[in-house]
């Protein structure tokens, strides 16, 4: 005679379960999936043998937890979407990934790039993601970086063009190897540029010079 015990257990984002059949040779295993795009249940059962206890488990994710880990993988999937060729090619996916990623940089809009993005989340939720999460991130940090490296080099065109010698001596304090005449006469050129609403091609020149400079002196570093 079998004896049937059930009991119902928290497990993450997921609740389990778990039937216990007390008797020697025959189990039941109970599976349920769930679908993240159709919101579809599949079920799928068989049976095994055990020496001792048979053992029957259900284990049903919790909806709301699904549905945030396929949005996650979706946004996920459109970083990768973003990147640009080279980036791409260094993050080493699977060779099913990637050629999903790169079908999808070839869609621009419209149900069809919709697909392609589920379609990228649900190869997301079958591969080791934490890798391609730390390569984000990096990629994310050198951005910022560099965004902060061009409103520095803003900053001192603006200063240098409204300024007078004390700024460009306050440059050089910085970046000793900056030339004084070049970056007095780009200076000037650009103040006169700015007096007669000219196009600003000596603003742009000091730009880039100011630019190489600060960079030579980070990498000299």
């Amino acid at each position: 005679m079998a004896e049937l015990f059930a009991e119902q257990q928290k497990i993450g984002n997921g609740i389990r379960f778990s039937f216990v059949v007390q008797s020697r040779r025959i189990g039941i295993h109970l599976h349920i999936l769930r679908d993240c795009q159709t919101s579809q249940e599949f079920g799928a059962m068989e049976q095994f043998e055990n020496d001792d206890e048979g053992y029957a488990f259900a284990e049903r994710p919790n909806k709301s937890a699904n549905k945030r880990e396929c949005l996650e993988m979706e946004a996920l999937g459109e970083e990768l979407t973003a990147l640009t060729h080279d980036r791409l090619m260094s993050l080493d996916l699977p060779e099913k990934l990637l050629s999903a990623v790169q079908e999808a940089q070839k869609i621009s809009h419209g149900s069809a790039r919709k697909r392609q993005r589920k379609f990228i989340g649900k190869l997301l939720r079958n591969t080791e993601v934490e890798p391609i999460q730390a390569r984000l991130a990096h990629y994310k940090q050198l951005s910022a970086l560099s965004i902060h490296d061009q409103h520095r080099v803003e900053h001192w065109r603006d200063k240098l063009v409204a300024g007078d010698n004390s700024a460009v001596n306050e440059l050089l304090e910085s970046w000793p190897e900056a030339d004084r005449q070049k970056v007095r006469q780009l200076a000037q050129d650009a103040k006169k540029e700015q007096a007669l609403a000219a196009p600003p091609k000596s603003a742009r020149l000091l730009f880039r010079y100011l630019r190489e400079i600060m960079l030579q002196s980070e990498d000299e570093a």
